[in-house]
């Protein structure tokens, strides 16, 4: 009887970890798409909003450290629930981090704002689009245990690198062709440059989705090989 009580009180706090992971997880997207449209918008309220919001997801990624270290004194795990915990405490960084990217594009946006807009948003709302998506997808591969989903992550970051270039190449035209287009283009550099880095977030956390479902570990070039 107490093995039984301590079998699902393990998985009771499995399943709360999951649900922690993915409710930070909603909460940096949410800040990808709020500090965009603060962006687009040219919306400084809404961008002062995600930056007080970052707190939300600081307080999970300390929950869930904390419940992480709890299973791991309390439960003793082996194998593969072990490398579930392991690659939760390496995802949350992951996610804690994209928020922060989030929060340093609502910052730049409100700069942005005081100036007149240097040319349409078109590529840059859509880099914000795949690099969300990325880490949506690289979420529910972790949450299905699903290597497939994982392995279209890793291949779904050349996308973003390429259209991260586009827009890069397309600003620096800009600054070269008018100097006072220096500090708008800068700042919109950044900001592509921020949800490049946010694409790098999903593809560490789909790298450790392989090594939790595999054992895996194919974080390093040399040793990455999506063919089992």
């Amino acid at each position: 009887m107490p093995s039984t009580h301590t079998d699902k009180a393990f998985e009771a706090d499995l399943r709360d970890l999951r649900e922690k992971l993915l409710a930070m997880g909603a909460k940096v997207e949410n800040l990808i798409v709020q500090s965009m449209k603060a962006l687009t918008d040219r919306d400084s309220t809404l961008a002062e909003k995600v930056v007080a919001a970052d707190k939300d997801v600081n307080r999970l990624e300390v929950d869930i450290d904390e419940l992480c270290r709890k299973i791991l004194a309390l439960r003793q795990p082996a194998a593969s629930d072990l490398r579930l915990i392991t690659t939760a405490l390496k995802i949350v960084t992951d996610l804690e981090r994209i928020g922060d990217l989030a929060v340093n594009i609502a910052e730049r946006s409100m700069d942005l704002n005081q100036a007149p807009p240097l040319a349409p948003y078109v590529d840059t709302p859509r880099l914000a689009e795949l690099a969300q998506r990325q880490v949506r997808m690289s979420l529910d591969a972790f949450v299905s245990s699903d290597v497939a989903k994982a392995e279209e992550v890793l291949r779904g970051d050349d996308l973003l690198d390429a259209l991260f270039l586009k827009i890069f190449n397309e600003l620096l035209a800009y600054m070269m062709e008018d100097s006072r287009n220096i500090r708008r283009a800068t700042a919109l550099m950044f900001i592509a440059k921020h949800l490049e880095r946010i694409g790098d977030h999903a593809m560490n956390v789909a790298e450790m989705v392989v090594y939790m479902v595999r054992g895996k570990d194919i974080r390093h070039p040399q040793s990455r090989n999506l063919a089992e």
